[in-house]
């Protein structure tokens, strides 16, 4: 069960797709949609992935930040975010901890799961199901983006 609305977003410090540290807890004062998924380079994941590039600047101009999360590598990240083109980071979690701390630990993958963290660092929205196609916008229509 992923954790709950009100909650305080677990921290994490990880690398992503360019080997570039990211700690949640710098993004304080700012909303971060985090969002899980199985694997990189696989057809709901993809979908997922194009939503949130080609809306992204919809959500830079709202001051929202995206990270996509998946227990693939830097390599698999980079091959992915070159073949589609994603202007966001994707963050490497290759050993779970992150997919375990927000409880989408689907057995070695983390299940498609995402959370709207807001500035106080409490999770403001979860995403249990997940349309892949319109994920990107329905997070915008919903936070009035």
């Amino acid at each position: 069960m992923p954790l709950s609305e009100g909650a305080t977003a677990p921290n994490f410090t990880v690398k992503d797709t360019n080997g570039n540290t990211v700690t949640l807890s710098d993004y304080a004062g700012k909303t971060v949609v985090l969002y899980f998924y199985p694997k990189d380079d696989t057809p709901g994941c993809t979908k997922e992935a194009c939503g949130f590039r080609d809306y992204y600047s919809d959500y830079q101009g709202k001051d929202i930040t995206v990270f996509g999360v998946s227990m693939d590598d830097e390599a698999s990240h980079q091959a992915f975010t070159q073949k589609y083109s994603l202007p966001f980071p994707l963050l490497a979690d290759v050993d779970g901890a992150i997919t375990k701390a927000y409880d989408v630990d689907g057995g070695g993958y983390s299940k498609r799961v995402t959370y709207v963290i807001d500035g106080s660092g409490k999770i403001a929205k979860v995403y249990n199901t997940v349309n892949t196609a319109s994920h990107a916008t329905d997070i915008l229509a919903e936070i009035g983006a």
